[in-house]
């Protein structure tokens, strides 16, 4: 490993009001698993697209095997043999596999030619997939392999990787972790983007740390511990969430035989889920990604009606109304989808503190927008979550994803609910800031709102959750303790096992 592959020097990229990147320079080793940490806003988006062709820099250079390098735009990056596995995946549902990869290559073989290139590629790396089946069907994981083969079929020698693992179960990190440890001994460079410090531990064998768009560190993961490393990326000790003891108060939340058909012709569907949270309580909500969160969100949240009985907030059947209406009752919800669903990307912030703050903050009076009184909720935000932004002025698309998602909680935790639905609170987000919004939510709970915290991260879940379910096809497990469960016991609840008895006795 001792031979560069990547030399990045001086790197810079300035935006309006933030330097994204400032004189970064490090060195990516041939068969090397290289970590680049750093708190959300820190650069680290901006230096992977720099070196993928989507960015141009404003000064510096990168050395790609020897020789210059500074791709135009991605196509040259992947015929340099650079390839990137995005955060978000960019396929077509109603497509299948081989079509989805045939459309992000140059020059696809003929589709059977391909077919059995896909077949043979994914087998070899421990990542088996049909290549005609239709991508809308496949889960959260086997829709990363897509993604991942089509950077295989380029023979790439180095793989960026932007969080891999947010959406996987257990079972699948450790065969990603295969894979990628497989591509490592055949020579292949990986930088590997991740907020899961445990991960890097124990994949990574250099770490690059970035803050405020410079490199202030780097490290040996496996000589350091997470903390010490979340402490290097935000510069100060790292605040470790404190809850005070819950006491049940009356129920605040019912949820009673909720069947719900989902929009999506992918989706899952509910089926008869029951529950109900206290005041004061809050409620985790695990599950393997695509088992019906979305769609119990929208049905609680009001974006999808039911019977007005379905949904009761204080006794009183809410059901049939919509988000605003459960709103001015004290119901919020904040979706999973942060652009797009949960924030309007080309609105500024102040617009989008507006969009659910309206009824709650009283930002309009006699049928006007108190402009002033919407800025200043757009600020009360940002101070108090920490948003790393010039000002609430800025498109909801120029923040970072990490910093949208603070904006995102804290313009729902700062309208005081009596009900908080949260889907995935802390997805994509550094270790700092997850404390953070992770105590807000505690913070909320101990002022008497009940909070319905669904989320794929367990640790999260377990750190929270006064009680646990598992959503599994569109099913929910009945809530038990969340003290004392163990992960195999919320194994077997998230495969299906809906009876405790069952759950204890299987992991005994």
């Amino acid at each position: 490993m001792s031979t560069p592959l990547l030399e990045i020097k001086g790197l810079t990229k300035a935006y309006p009001g933030v330097v994204a990147n400032d004189d970064v320079s490090f060195t990516i080793k041939s068969g090397e698993v290289h970590a680049l940490l750093g708190e959300n806003g820190a650069g680290k988006s901006t230096l992977v697209k720099m070196i993928y062709g989507l960015v141009k820099p404003d000064a510096g250079s990168m050395v790609l095997r020897g020789d210059p390098f500074l791709p135009p735009e991605p196509r040259a990056a992947r015929a340099s043999g650079v390839a990137m596995v995005f955060q978000h995946f960019s396929l077509f549902e109603a497509l299948d596999v081989a079509e989805n990869i045939a459309l992000g290559m140059e020059n696809p073989p003929k589709m059977a030619d391909l077919a059995a290139r896909i077949s043979e590629v994914s087998e070899e790396y421990g990542l088996p997939l049909d290549p005609h089946r239709i991508v809308g069907d496949l889960s959260a994981g086997e829709r990363q392999r897509v993604e991942i083969i089509r950077c295989l079929l380029q023979n790439p020698k180095l793989l960026i990787m932007d969080e891999p693992t947010s959406v996987l179960t257990p079972q699948e990190v450790d065969i990603l972790f295969q894979t990628l440890e497989q591509l490592r001994d055949e020579g292949t460079s990986i930088l590997y983007i991740s907020h899961k410090l445990e991960e890097i531990r124990r994949l990574c064998d250099h770490a690059t740390i970035l803050r405020l768009g410079k490199v202030v560190a780097t490290c040996n993961p496996r000589q350091e511990t997470v903390r010490a490393m979340a402490e290097m990326m935000v510069g100060e000790s790292l605040h470790v969430p404190e809850r005070k003891p819950h006491v049940a108060g009356e129920i605040a939340l019912e949820v009673e035989d909720l069947s719900v058909a989902s929009p999506s012709a992918f989706g899952t569907s509910l089926k008869e889920v029951s529950f109900s949270v206290s005041k004061g309580e809050v409620l985790g909500i695990g599950g393997v990604a695509g088992n019906g969160q979305d769609e119990l969100t929208a049905a609680l949240s009001g974006e999808v009606l039911v019977a007005p009985l379905q949904v009761r907030l204080a006794g009183a059947g809410v059901g049939d109304k919509g988000p605003q209406e459960r709103r001015a009752l004290g119901l919020l919800a904040a979706p999973e989808e942060r652009l797009g669903h949960a924030a309007a990307p080309d609105m500024s912030l102040t617009e989008n503190a507006l969009l659910t703050g309206n009824v709650r903050e009283n930002l309009a009076k006699n049928g006007f927008l108190d402009w002033s009184s919407a800025e200043g909720f757009a600020e009360r935000i940002i101070e108090g979550f920490d948003v790393r932004t010039p000002g609430p002025d800025n498109a909801a698309r120029s923040l970072s994803g990490g910093n949208l998602q603070k904006f995102v909680i804290g313009r729902e935790v700062l309208q005081k609910p009596s009900v908080l639905v949260v889907n995935q609170p802390t997805w994509g987000v550094d270790a700092s800031a997850a404390a953070a919004i992770r105590q807000a939510i505690l913070d909320l709970a101990a002022e008497g709102a009940a909070i319905v915290c669904i989320s794929q991260d367990l640790d999260e879940l377990m750190e929270i959750s006064d009680r646990f379910a598992a959503l599994n096809g569109g099913r929910l497990t009945d809530p038990v303790p969340a003290q004392g469960l163990t992960v195999d016991q919320i194994g077997l609840m998230m495969g299906g096992a809906h009876d405790m008895e069952v759950a204890h006795h299987g992991a005994a």
